[in-house]
């Protein structure tokens, strides 16, 4: 199976004061093309930060960062960004919508970096809301929608420009169980049915069971964890 992304021999340094400090030590790492990754570890172990470096956040001090058969350590910045937007897709914890925007306007805001026109943004955006369920909230504002509302808006987001890589950092971290149970649903048939690739850092077991694989960071290392797929 074709590697949607490969790490090689990839260190990730702060400097903290004159201090340096290592979060990542020589990881190399492969995930298949349509797989579900659950990345789990305490705090501080560094799987936000792995997150960051192949959503092309971050880049590491040392090694390659492959997604796609590219390597985007080495795109300069404003390159970077046109590839995150064309690529990969990003779900927050706390949702990171406008407040002072729509649904569908939230859902749009990757496509404004694109070349579509007006009338293709906006059967994108209607596309997206079908996905998650929330055609009939379009016009609603994020105080206006419930919390598992909100978080399926900031999915329409990170599917609107239709990218192959989905990016999920606490995704349910903010949810109640009913909510969050229905959210991991989502992303299931998201990667199932449409064959989208997902990594997905988490502190629940429950939550990381969802995925067809889970690794440990533990102090900047990767250990391998076999996970059950949930029916």
């Amino acid at each position: 199976m074709t590697a949607a992304v490969s790490l090689r021999n990839v260190v990730k340094r702060y400097i903290r004061g004159k201090q340096a400090v290592e979060v990542l030590h020589h990881l190399n790492l492969d995930i298949p093309a349509g797989e579900f990754l659950a990345l789990m570890g305490p705090s501080g172990s560094g799987k936000t930060t792995l997150l960051n470096l192949i959503g092309g956040l971050d880049r590491p001090t040392e090694g390659e960062v492959i997604v796609g058969g590219q390597r985007i350590d080495q795109l300069p910045g404003g390159d970077l960004a046109k590839w995150r937007a064309r690529h990969v897709g990003f779900i927050f914890q706390f949702y990171n919508l406008m407040p002072m925007l729509s649904a569908e306007r939230n859902v749009e805001l990757p496509l404004l970096l694109t070349k579509l026109s007006s009338a293709e943004r906006k059967r994108n955006v209607q596309a997206a809301l079908a996905i998650v369920g929330l055609t009939d909230r379009a016009k609603h504002k994020p105080s206006e929608l419930s919390g598992g509302q909100q978080q399926r808006v900031a999915i329409a987001r990170a599917l609107v420009a239709d990218p192959s890589l989905l990016v999920c950092d606490e995704p349910t971290g903010d949810l109640d169980r009913a909510t969050a149970e229905e959210i991991l649903g989502l992303l299931q048939v998201l990667n199932r049915e449409q064959g989208k690739t997902i990594i997905m850092v988490t502190h629940d077991p429950l939550a990381a069971g969802h995925a067809s694989r889970v690794l440990h960071v533990d102090k900047g290392q990767l250990v391998d964890t076999p996970a059950k797929t949930a029916a």
